[in-house]
């Protein structure tokens, strides 16, 4: 965590005027201070980290999407209303692109012309390298597929160029796609686990490469399964592809990023919720109500209890504060692991590919059932309990019926991980969302994208326009080029 600090002194610096003794100093004031790699690479992963978990209504909405939260105060972002004051489309395109994707770039041109220590041999120095690289690679291709699952068709190939960096054109988001397989790809062939890569700045593997190549899979099959109903062929391919070369199967691979306890550097729900000292949320009647019926053992972590029940509010009205659930407490620690990626989410991955007939190695509900233990074991649950869980006749896996029953699970699994949910919400239509009442923004129903960025249709008015176009119009209720059901 001190590397992120380094980051933010080091910025604080470039803004200000300074004075050098150096006579070619002022010659150079368009000169950047140069940052290691390492602390960009911390600093990139902290930004990523960031946007995925915060529940703050001005970066991160996906958890009234998907009916896990609901405000006590500002209606309007639980409303679908993102383009007004908050302006939520702008902030997370900035954040994805300038902290993350800004950070990797400029980590990516300083590792080449890092210099090799002379007890080190070449060819060792040459592999440690490109892991680097690779590793760099991974997080990039993570970061663009959040940016196409949100907005469709977006900046790629133009950009990380400082000619078009203002005004860059959008690529077709089936074509990125491709592109993200191609790049995991190679990032697999390149990495070796034979070699080292990052001493210190990677703040989720500590730079263990082997766990890397299992992100690079398991990353692959993500995106596989996103094509399965806009491009069997291709799904199919990749999908198999990634499971032969090994994915996230056990909690112990989790993708976690390490917060610390002291500000800034804390669990972002920790900072929204307590350190801000602020009763904006509390936990909402669908998922509440469904974890009540089903008896779930989840119940603890994820909430808290109102005279010993728990009780959920309504998304898109004001609720009140005392009279609801709300966070859990063992989500709220100061210095809670940030989830980037997780073996539940894969198992569900991989339910869904043997359901719809990959060979994956395992039937639908073997992997089903291995999901669902994944994420109660990561919550602490029993294994008793576990066991009961998965005996309810409620719980069982329907192989007719095999969409509601993974898409139903895999939303409980993921109350801390509103993204992802959504993505399982899109692909498989379950469970069966509904828009908050009286909600125009998204003709009354749960939005299947994101606007883009009003900043967009100001500066980058006839990209905006083309892309807008290409993807039928920029429109919560336009669907990505995947989502086609």
């Amino acid at each position: 965590m001190k590397k992120i600090l380094s980051i933010l002194t080091i910025s604080s610096l470039a803004m200000l005027s300074c004075v050098n003794g150096d006579d070619d100093f002022n010659n150079n004031r368009s000169q950047p201070y140069e940052v290691p790699a390492e602390p960009l690479l911390t600093n990139a992963q902290k930004e990523l980290m960031d946007q995925m978990e915060t529940p703050s209504v001005n970066l991160n909405v996906f958890r009234f999407f998907q009916h896990y939260l609901a405000t006590t105060i500002y209606r309007n972002d639980a409303r679908f209303n993102f383009t007004g004051t908050r302006k939520v489309p702008d902030n997370m395109w900035l954040a994805l692109y300038t902290d993350v994707l800004g950070s990797l770039n400029q980590a990516k041109k300083i590792i080449p012309s890092e210099v090799k220590p002379p007890q080190i041999p070449q060819a060792t120095w040459d592999k440690q390298q490109a892991n680097k690289l690779a590793i760099i690679n991974l997080l990039e291709v993570y970061t663009y597929q959040v940016l196409v699952d949100s907005f469709g068709n977006v900046p790629y190939s133009e950009a990380a160029k400082p000619e078009t960096f203002v005004l860059p054109k959008y690529d077709d988001a089936k074509t990125i796609y491709s592109d993200l397989i191609n790049r995991l790809n190679s990032a697999v062939a390149t990495l070796d686990p034979a070699y080292g890569s990052f001493a210190t700045g990677d703040n989720i593997y500590n730079g263990n490469v082997a766990d890397w190549i299992i992100v690079a899979n398991s990353l692959k099959l993500k995106i596989g399964i996103n094509l399965a109903d806009v491009n069997p062929t291709l799904a199919k391919q990749t999908v198999e592809s990634a499971f032969a070369g090994g994915v996230m199967l056990t909690n112990s691979q989790n993708s976690l990023f390490k917060y610390d306890a002291t500000s800034p550097n804390f669990n972002r729900l920790y900072a929204e919720v307590i350190a801000s000292n602020r009763n904006d949320f509390v936990a909402e009647e669908g998922i509440v109500d469904v974890m009540n019926s089903l008896n779930d053992p989840r119940r603890p972590f994820y909430f808290t209890t109102v005279n010993g029940s728990y009780v959920g509010g309504t998304v898109g009205l004001t609720n009140n504060y005392a009279d609801n659930s709300h966070i859990g407490n063992s989500l709220l620690a100061p210095n809670k692991p940030g989830l980037l990626f997780d073996a539940s989410e894969v198992n569900f991955y991989l339910a869904e590919a043997s359901a719809r007939g990959y060979n994956v190695g395992g039937t639908a509900q073997q992997y089903y059932e291995d999901a669902i233990k994944r994420s109660l074991e990561q919550w602490g649950v029993a294994p008793a309990d576990i066991t009961t869980y998965l005996a309810n006749p409620s719980v069982a896996f329907s192989p007719a019926n095999w969409k509601q029953s993974i898409g139903q699970q895999a939303w409980i699994a993921m109350f801390n991980r509103g993204f992802e949910s959504w993505n399982f919400f899109r692909r498989l239509d379950y469970p069966a969302l509904t828009a908050p009442n009286a909600v125009a923004a998204a003709a009354g129903k749960v939005p299947t994208r994101l606007t883009y960025p009003i900043n967009e249709q100001t500066v980058n008015g006839a990209n905006w326009g083309q892309a807008s176009s290409a993807i039928g119009g920029d429109k919560l209720t336009t669907k990505v080029f995947w989502d086609v059901n």
